[in-house]
Order: structure tokens, then sequence, then C-alpha cells
């Protein structure tokens, strides 16, 4: 199974505050709805909360250590059950967020889709930091949007020579 994560970061790797997304772009959310739907989509229970619903033509699973139940979602307290499932039905997730849940998929991941913003923003939340040095990197576009540049780009991860 492929993990791939998607994120919108600034400059300086800043995710959000105040547990809301930092930016409203229409060409990253286009981007985003592009890339997950028809795909299963992992998150944690404060990015769910943060969504204005279900999000139409993805199934939805929550990984939180509360034990809570949330209609038209599959919720799961770790990390290696929610894994255990998902490779028995999925050739490919998207993990969504937040900080944490990108902190505990990145070293698994072989793919990251990144809106790389080209600004700054008072943020309480930062996607992991990583080394460059595992991936490679491709531009797939650069838009300006709403007088904001940034690129989408794709991250994948180098076959290690053992």
């Amino acid at each position: 199974m492929d993990i791939t994560i998607i994120a919108a970061i600034g400059a300086n790797r800043e995710l959000g505050y105040q547990n809301q997304l930092l930016w409203h772009l229409k060409g990253d959310m286009k981007f985003f709805r592009e890339h997950t739907m028809g795909k299963p989509i992992v998150m944690g229970r404060k990015t769910f909360e943060s969504l204005p619903g279900l999000l139409k033509g993805r199934e939805h699973f929550v990984l939180t250590r509360q034990n809570i139940l949330i209609n038209g979602v599959s919720v799961f307290q770790n990390k290696e059950d929610l894994i255990q499932y998902l490779s028995n039905y999925y050739q490919e997730i998207m993990v969504i967020g937040g900080a944490s849940i990108y902190k505990e998929f990145i070293d698994l991941a072989s793919t990251m889709l990144l809106t790389e913003i080209h600004a700054n923003s008072k943020a309480d939340v930062f996607f992991p930091k990583f080394s460059f040095l595992e991936w490679n990197r491709r531009i797939l576009s650069s838009v300006v949007d709403n007088n904001l540049a940034f690129d989408h780009v794709e991250y994948t991860r180098k076959l290690s020579k053992s």
C-alpha cells in the first residue's frame, strides 16, 4: 500500500493556526480535491473537526487516542490497526493532517504532495521536518492565486541502496 501525504505549507512549514487553515486558495483546494477524490483520507480528530463536513467521494478515517464514534467515519485508536485495515482494501491512502498525523506517517510515506506557499503566516502547528536528501522533488505547477505565489510539488522517496 502506498501512503501519500498531502498538505499546504508556508515558507517556514506553517500548517495552521487555532485549528484553521492559514490560506484559502481556490487553486490549492482544486489540487487537493483532484488528488484525494475516490481515495481514503486519513486524518486526526482535530483535522476532522475543522472540516465543513464529510468530503464527498472520499472514505474518512480518523486516528485518535479517544474512544469516540463519528457518524460516517471509521475511527481507529492506533496507527498499526489502521494501517493493517487499510492495506487489506486500498492500494493508496491520502494522509491529510494534522501535524501529529503527518509526523506519524512521514517515515512510511512514498509520496508527498505539498503546496509550498511563498509566504509566512502566524502559526501554531507546523509540518514535520524531513531530509530533502531522501526525496526527489518535482514542481508540478507554479500558481499565483489571491496575490499569493505557490508551487504544487511532488516529492517521491528515493530508493535506499541496501
